[in-house]
């Protein structure tokens, strides 16, 4: 064997691909050695891991997955104690961040970013990450372009697969310019051959051919002339069941290719930046402003939750300066989380920027400025410390609060807290997890003093985890009850809303479902209201309730 073929097949050993026992047969007895080595590694690697406590468990054999590199996997394995797994873990995200002049760690948050989009995009009996088009994604992010078939059926086959007509099981393909190791113009196939919404990633062009094992059905257009037989798709030797291609193939479509993309666009991607220290110091003393703030929980894995954390100052709190005829407001913003111990894990800062014109300045008093930032953390108890500097006044607010991020536990019905929403829209693809109040594919932005007009629209988001799928369709079955009744109303009234409805009402879905509900109040009486939802998992026998109080007011003429 040539050197340069023992390299590339030592390669698709170390992601897992196994050899034809001709292959094997060829190794000297140095390679067996080594091979016997590396196995006994393996099993010493198993046995560390049964040692190792569940949340680090998790977060090796969940979080970063996709994105730890042997070596570093091996290194966190071997360590001794909880205190230097933390510090592993720190430096692990600090190598990788992109912009390391900054406090904000954007690779990190990019990740856990990827990971929930993936989990309400992809789910499909199984957790969004856990399929192929969700590890892809993770890894690689949004592909350039998608050719998407959700339905199969109908389709013409390029000239590089055969030409000629026939039908498809559903299948996408996702198109990445380039990729750093990979290469450019590359093409990545996902069928789903089942039917049942979980598509794998195809290292055959030819599987996604529904009529494949029909005889005389399907046929390439050489097939149709009577000049290839289609008994002779299933004799190649490059593993493919493609009919003789018109003209010449891609060099993208040869096996080695292939075979070479297939494992490298599933290997780790490479670490760009060296370890990084942060350092963060900050004391405050005045609280002249004031501003309310919330935070919300939403599962990304089982040992990760994505935190978006909410500030909304009253504009009358902001000191305006007039130029130009506009009236211009800056505030500082500055967050830290800490650990109880005192250990910093995340920091940011921006800036809030306010502009009316001279004539609409007094109209503006009246409202709210938002910000949101959306920070990756494991569960556990932490501090929260926010502080707001008015550039103009010097006037300065500031919080100190517990922040107890939830483990939503594996097997148990769990959900999100209620957000009451003056926006919650669908947001384009290209849109997706980008900017604040964004969630996975909606842009929800929380009414923190949860005071609506009638002229209003009041938005509702929750999300739902751990449905139990049924074993035959992979769906779960849950029912959602909403109701909204008014304060002080008397047990046996009506409510002054109620729906309900069905998971099979809302498409396919896997363990986790979101709820998003727009409702106009115009014809609601102002008062005092509470939003209850309960969601029943039919398969499970579970039932949880979450609740909200909120308020209507006439609107302003």
């Amino acid at each position: 064997m040539k050197q340069t073929n023992k390299a590339f097949l030592l390669t698709l050993l170390t992601v897992g691909l196994v050899l034809p026992p001709a292959l094997l047969s060829q190794q000297d007895p140095q390679e067996t050695d080594k091979s016997q080595q590396k196995s006994s590694k393996k099993k010493s690697d198993r046995a560390l891991l049964r040692e190792l406590e569940t949340p680090y468990k998790k977060w090796l054999n969940d979080d970063v997955v996709y994105i730890i590199s042997p070596e570093e996997r091996q290194t966190f394995l071997r360590l001794q104690t909880n205190e230097e797994r933390e510090q592993f873990i720190e430096q692990f995200w600090l190598r990788r961040d992109t912009t390391p002049d900054t406090p904000e760690n954007e690779f990190k948050e990019e990740h856990y970013r990827r990971i929930a989009y993936a989990n309400e995009r992809f789910a499909s009996g199984v957790p969004g990450w856990r399929t192929d088009r969700g590890k892809i994604y993770i890894i690689w992010g949004k592909p350039d372009s998608i050719e998407s078939h959700p339905s199969g059926g109908s389709y013409n086959r390029p000239s590089s697969e055969g030409g000629g007509q026939t039908a498809t099981f559903p299948f996408e393909v996702w198109n990445y310019r380039y990729l750093e190791g990979v290469g450019s113009n590359i093409d990545l196939e996902f069928v789903d051959t089942t039917m049942s919404g979980e598509y794998h990633l195809s290292l055959d062009p030819g599987e996604k051919d529904a009529l494949l094992h029909v005889p005389g059905a399907g046929l390439t257009q050489m097939e149709s002339m009577g000049m290839a037989s289609k008994v002779d798709r299933f004799q190649n030797t490059d593993g493919t069941t493609l009919g003789k291609a018109i003209g010449q193939r891609p060099e993208s479509m040869e096996e080695f290719t292939r075979l070479s993309t297939w494992a490298k666009v599933q290997q780790p991607p490479p670490v760009k930046f060296k370890d990084l220290e942060a350092l963060v110091t900050s004391r405050i003393v005045r609280n002249q402003l004031s501003f309310d703030y919330r935070f919300d929980f939403y599962r990304v894995t089982d040992d990760t939750d994505m935190v978006p954390i909410t500030v909304q100052i009253p504009n009358r709190q902001m000191s305006f300066q007039e130029k130009d005829g506009v009236q211009t407001a800056s505030l500082n913003l500055f967050c830290r989380i800490s650990t109880v111990g005192g250990r910093v894990v995340q920091t940011f800062e921006d800036v809030i920027v306010k502009d009316f014109p001279n004539s609409l300045l007094q109209q503006s008093l009246k409202g709210f400025s938002v910000y949101q930032k959306a920070v990756p953390l494991r569960p556990g108890l932490y501090r929260l410390d926010i502080v707001l500097k008015d550039i103009n006044s010097s006037n300065v607010g500031v919080v100190n609060t517990r922040l107890p991020v939830p483990r939503f536990e594996e097997d148990k019905l769990a959900s999100s807290k209620i957000v009451l929403a003056d926006e919650i829209v669908h947001v384009s693809a290209r849109e997706i997890g980008l900017g604040q109040f964004v969630v996975g594919d909606m842009k929800v932005r929380p009414k923190l003093d949860a005071t609506f007009a009638t002229s209003d629209n009041l938005g509702i988001y929750l999300q739902v985890y751990n449905l139990k799928p049924d074993e035959k369709t992979h769906q779960p079955n849950a029912s959602i009850l909403y109701q909204i009744t008014k304060d002080g109303q008397k047990d046996g009234e009506a409510p002054v809303f109620r729906l309900e409805e069905s998971t099979q009402q809302m498409g396919d879905h896997g363990d986790q479902i979101t709820l998003d509900k727009t409702m106009k109040l115009a014809s609601v009486p102002p008062g005092k209201y509470k939003l209850a939802i309960q969601i029943t998992d039919n398969l499970a026998k579970q039932t949880i309730s979450q609740s909200a109080d909120f308020t209507v007011k006439t609107a302003a003429k």
